[in-house]
């Protein structure tokens, strides 16, 4: 059954999304709606249910309960049209493959059989590199690049299919904190062609271009701005949480966890 059509400014949404491992509850009545254009960043504690929820945006995992559309149709027929990086790429830098290849894999075909070769598919490829900033080190083996260049050639690689929604998994845990500025302000820049949504441990780092703000921890608390308030974060670590801001975005003063 095709699922109900959306607002063409809704890109995802998810109704009662309900989702168990082993017979354990990873999230319940999850709803969230996902605008054209936005940059919604989702934190909350280790094992609240972040990767997962994408994990069944992307249509790699079947939600055990209710619906999720994505640009007006089910996740694995809207999966070519979303970019990916995941968490914890593992990378067997000993490898002997380039930095260009790597990139290269964002231009498979469907099913993953086949590599595109046309001009137009490598135009593509030289084109993400450059908007990663990633070019010059097209010749580099992967071992010899840093954790932050690294994950610049994973996010290349999700560009190279020109994605209508970008989704990033602990994308900015590689990264310093200098770097991850400027990773925001990149990702601002990627904002302007693509929505974002980005899972990040970090809430000390959340930068002013973030749009919006999700809690996840079961379930999901929705702040349609992009900064933190107690409120919302007392909502999904279901204890009182201090907030701090001294002229930078807030952060969280001292962590909790759920008993």
């Amino acid at each position: 059954m095709e699922p109900e059509p959306q607002s063409p400014e809704t890109v995802i949404e998810v109704r009662g999304l309900g989702f168990s491992f082993d017979g354990h509850p990873v999230l319940e009545e999850v709803n969230l709606r996902v605008r054209r254009g936005d940059f919604l960043v989702l934190i909350g504690p280790n094992g609240g249910g972040k990767t997962t929820l994408l994990k069944l945006i992307l249509g790699l995992l079947p939600p055990g309960r209710g619906e999720i559309v994505v640009l007006g149709t089910s996740p694995r027929r809207a999966a070519r049209r979303v970019g990916y990086v995941p968490q914890n790429v593992h990378v067997n830098r000993s490898f002997p493959i380039s930095v260009h290849d790597v990139v290269r894999l964002g231009s498979l075909g469907a099913g993953g059989r086949f590599f595109r070769r046309s001009p137009t598919a490598e135009a593509a490829v030289r084109a993400a590199m450059e908007e990663m900033g990633v070019w010059e080190l097209r010749r580099k083996r992967i071992g010899q690049l840093s954790g932050g260049q690294l994950q610049r050639v994973f996010i290349a690689r999700a560009l190279v299919s020109r994605p209508e929604i970008l989704l990033l998994d602990e994308a900015m845990a590689s990264i310093d904190a200098q770097g991850r500025a400027e990773f925001y302000d990149l990702l601002a820049e990627l904002n302007r062609s693509a929505t974002i949504v980005a899972v990040t441990h970090d809430t000390m780092m959340l930068s002013p271009r973030v749009k919006s703000v999700a809690c996840v921890n079961r379930r999901l608390h929705h702040h349609d701005a992009g900064e933190i308030t107690p409120e919302l974060l007392e909502a999904a670590y279901r204890c009182p949480v201090d907030l701090v801001a001294h002229g930078i975005p807030h952060r969280v003063f001292e962590m909790h966890r759920e008993d």
